[in-house]
């Protein structure tokens, strides 16, 4: 893996003030290569920030409005995530997309609206249980890729660093989690989709893989030579766990530089 590897947590609508001050209080990765961010709630970003202190750990958020201002009741744009000092946000997650019918042209705008303020976006893409039985995947994974390497901005953006997170959404939460060729075989199709628009930006992006990823499954995932971390979500509420994870990621990493 010569990509520096990440690992990020997704926290979805879960935590408290306790819980968060806790969280912070037990985990560290400060001594490893692996990069690390967490996403809360949007309600605990400041938390986060001030508890993230000094740490290594970056800061992230869940979701980011296509728009900029204006009257978009309940929206956070990307100027008041930039306030947070956030690096990183979400875009495309499959409960967004399957819970909020978010379509590909939605998501294109929200990655392009993070893009433009200088935030990474985490572009998400993966099929469904019934995409997969009808030997869909590749087909759907394409279809939300090209929503943003054929959207009008990408050319002038796509320098600027984003990450694609593959999830199928059968295995969100579920427990299953695709076989290891599979997984690598999903990635190595997303790499090549980026090289067809743009060679070097596909030799550097990072692809992450999350849906069920927890430290009992994560150590072959991660040695898959397209993977390049993972986007976690249940295993990331115990500190404990999360950290098993990030050092099995750097293990990885460590091996194949």
């Amino acid at each position: 893996m010569s990509r520096s590897p990440v690992v990020v947590g997704n926290w979805k609508m879960h935590g408290s003030n306790a819980f968060i001050e806790d969280f912070f209080n037990k985990f560290s990765a400060s001594d490893l290569a692996t990069e690390v961010a967490v996403l809360p709630p949007f309600v605990y970003l400041k938390l986060a920030q001030n508890m993230l202190g000094a740490t290594k750990v970056k800061l992230g958020a869940q979701n980011i409005s296509e728009h900029h201002s204006g009257a978009f009741t309940g929206e956070t744009s990307s100027t008041m995530l930039q306030d947070f000092a956030c690096e990183y946000v979400l875009v495309g997650h499959s409960e967004r997309r399957t819970l909020y019918n978010e379509n590909n042209l939605e998501v294109a705008n929200k990655f392009f609206a993070a893009l433009k303020s200088g935030i990474k976006p985490i572009l998400c893409v993966g099929e469904t249980l019934g995409a997969r039985e009808n030997n869909e995947t590749f087909k759907v994974i394409e279809s939300q890729c090209n929503a943003i390497f054929k959207h009008d901005d990408f050319k002038e953006y796509c320098t600027q660093e984003f990450l694609i997170a593959y999830e199928p959404v059968w295995a969100i939460g579920t427990g299953k989690v695709p076989g290891i060729d599979q997984i690598q075989d999903v990635h190595r199709f997303i790499r090549s989709s980026l090289a067809k628009f743009n060679n070097e930006i596909a030799k550097s992006t990072r692809i992450l893989y999350g849906g069920s990823l927890n430290s009992g499954n994560c150590q072959n995932i991660f040695n898959c030579p397209d993977v390049d971390g993972g986007l976690v979500g249940g295993a990331s509420l115990d500190p404990s766990t999360f950290r098993e994870v990030v050092e099995l990621c750097n293990k990885s990493y460590l091996q194949y530089m």
